[in-house]
C-alpha cells in the first residue's frame, strides 16, 4: 500500500520548525514531539479492557468494531457468526457510554473532522463499527430502513455488508455450496441498503464480502467505500484476499484498502516477517494507487493475545485456527487447501505496531508523504469525505 503527493507547504513549515528547535526550549517537551508525528489512524480493533493500551498504541484514531455476535452452525456443519439486532444494539450503546465516561482518552467520532479534535486534545477518536449488516436484515424501504436509523443515532458509522458467509444484501467471502461455487453479487436488497447508507453518510465497508458483491457495491455506490480490513490475493490466492479488480474498484471509488495482519492472508513465506507486510503494501499500491492504500489491524490493539502468551510461536498458535481452517478445506473453499503455518507477525503483534511500520516503510525508501498517507493520511481523508 504506498502513497504519493507532496504538500510544499507543509515542508516549508518543517523546514522552519526545524531551525526553530535550536532556539526554543520547547521543542524537547513531549507534546512538541507529538505534535510533528504523522496521523496513524487504525482500520480495525477494538475497545480494550485496558484504556492504557488506546494511549500506548500512538493511535489518533481508529475504526472500532462494537459487534456483538451469536454463534450459528450452518447446515453444512461450518460456523457463522450473526450479528443481531438485539446484540449490536445493547453493544453499540454500551462502547458509547465506556467512551463518554473516558474523555480524557476517548472521542466518539462522528464525523471525519473528529479525527483531528482528538490529535489536538491528545486524545483517539473511535469510529463505531459493525462487521456485519445481519443486525439489519429485517429494515427495508418499507419501514423506511428505521434500524439503520436508530444505528446511526447510536453513534454507528461504519457497517461492513456481511462477515465470511452472504446475507440477504450480499455474497460472502467464504460462500460456498456442493460444487464449491463462490462469488455471489449483492442483491436487490444490498443495493437498497447501499442506497442508504449513502443517503445516511455511514461508510460503506465491503471486507468480508465476495469479489462480485463488492465490484456491484463500488459500481453504485454515491460515496468512497472501503475493506477495512482484508490482503491482495495476488500475493496469497485465498478467497479472503482480494483480486486486483476489487483493489482498483476501491481506488477508484475514492476509498481506501486497510491491509490487516493476520499472516495467513499476507504471505505463503514460512516465516513471516515485516517485509512481507510491507510488500502487501506496496501491492495494493500499485494496483490501487497510492491514495488507496492504509493500515488495519483485526487484533485488539495490543496485539493477537493468545500468540502473545505464547511468546509469538506461530507454530503453537496456529492450532486454534486448524479445525476451522480445516471444515473450509473440506468445502473446496478457495486457498483453504495449503496449510497455514502462521497467524502473527511477531514484530507487528505489539502494541507499538504503527511506529513499526511507520519505520519498516522508511526503511524500504517511501517518500515522507507517502508514508503520511498510509498511515493515517489516506483513512483521514476518506472520513473527511463520508462522515460529513
Amino acid at each position: 500500500m504506498p502513497i504519493k503527493a507532496v504538500n510544499h507547504h507543509r515542508r516549508t513549515l518543517l523546514k522552519g520548525l526545524g531551525a526553530a528547535t535550536l532556539l526554543s526550549p520547547l521543542a524537547s517537551l513531549p507534546s512538541f514531539a507529538a505534535a510533528q508525528r504523522r496521523i496513524y489512524v487504525d482500520g480495525l480493533s477494538f475497545l480494550p479492557d485496558d484504556l492504557s493500551d488506546v494511549t500506548a498504541s500512538k493511535l489518533d484514531a481508529y475504526i472500532c468494531d462494537i459487534s456483538a455476535i451469536e454463534t450459528i452452525e450452518q447446515a453444512d456443519g461450518t460456523q457463522n457468526y450473526k450479528r443481531t439486532y438485539k446484540a449490536c444494539m445493547e453493544s453499540i450503546k454500551q462502547a458509547a457510554k465506556r467512551v463518554s465516561d473516558h474523555p480524557d482518552i476517548l472521542l466518539q467520532g462522528l464525523r471525519g473532522r473528529d479525527i483531528q479534535r482528538a490529535r489536538d486534545s491528545q486524545r483517539t477518536a473511535v469510529f463505531f463499527q459493525i462487521q456485519g449488516a445481519d443486525c439489519v436484515e429485517e429494515d427495508s424501504e418499507a419501514n423506511q430502513w428505521a434500524r439503520v436509523d436508530e444505528f446511526h443515532q447510536q453513534g454507528l458509522r461504519v457497517l461492513q455488508l456481511t462477515h465470511h458467509y452472504g446475507n440477504t444484501f450480499a455474497g460472502g467471502a467464504l460462500d460456498s455450496d456442493a460444487n464449491g461455487g463462490l462469488n455471489k453479487p449483492l442483491t436487490a436488497h444490498g443495493r437498497e441498503l447501499i442506497a442508504k447508507l449513502n443517503h445516511a453518510n455511514i461508510l460503506v465497508d465491503v471486507s468480508h464480502s465476495s469479489a462480485q458483491t463488492a465490484l456491484d457495491v463500488a459500481k453504485i455506490t454515491k460515496s468512497p467505500i472501503v475493506q477495512s480490513h482484508g490482503a491482495a490475493r495476488g500475493i496469497v490466492n485465498h478467497a479472503r484476499c482480494s483480486p486486483d479488480e476489487v483493489i482498483r474498484a476501491i481506488g477508484d471509488s475514492g476509498g481506501v484498502f486497510g491491509v490487516f495482519m493476520m499472516s495467513f492472508w499476507l504471505t505463503n513465506n514460512a516465516v513471516p516477517t515485516i517485509d512481507d507486510y510491507i510488500r502487501q503494501l506496496e501491492y495494493v499500491s500499485r494496483v490501487g494507487g497510492v491514495d488507496s492504500v492504509a493500515i488495519a489491524n483485526d487484533f485488539p490493539l495490543r496485539g493477537q493475545e493468545n500468540l502473545l502468551a505464547l511468546g509469538n510461536d506461530n507454530a503453537k498458535g496456529i492450532k486454534e485456527y486448524q479445525e476451522w481452517w480445516y471444515s473450509l478445506r473440506a468445502k473446496g473453499v478457495l486457498g483453504f487447501d495449503a496449510e497455514p503455518r502462521h497467524v502473527v507477525i511477531p514484530e507487528l503483534n505489539h502494541i507499538d505496531r504503527m511506529s513499526r511500520i511507520d519505520d519498516a516503510l522508511a526503511k524500504a525508501r517511501f517518500k515522507a508523504t507517502d508514508r503520511d498517507r498510509f498511515m493515517g493520511g489516506n483513512w483521514q481523508r476518506v472520513l473527511n469525505k463520508v462522515l460529513l
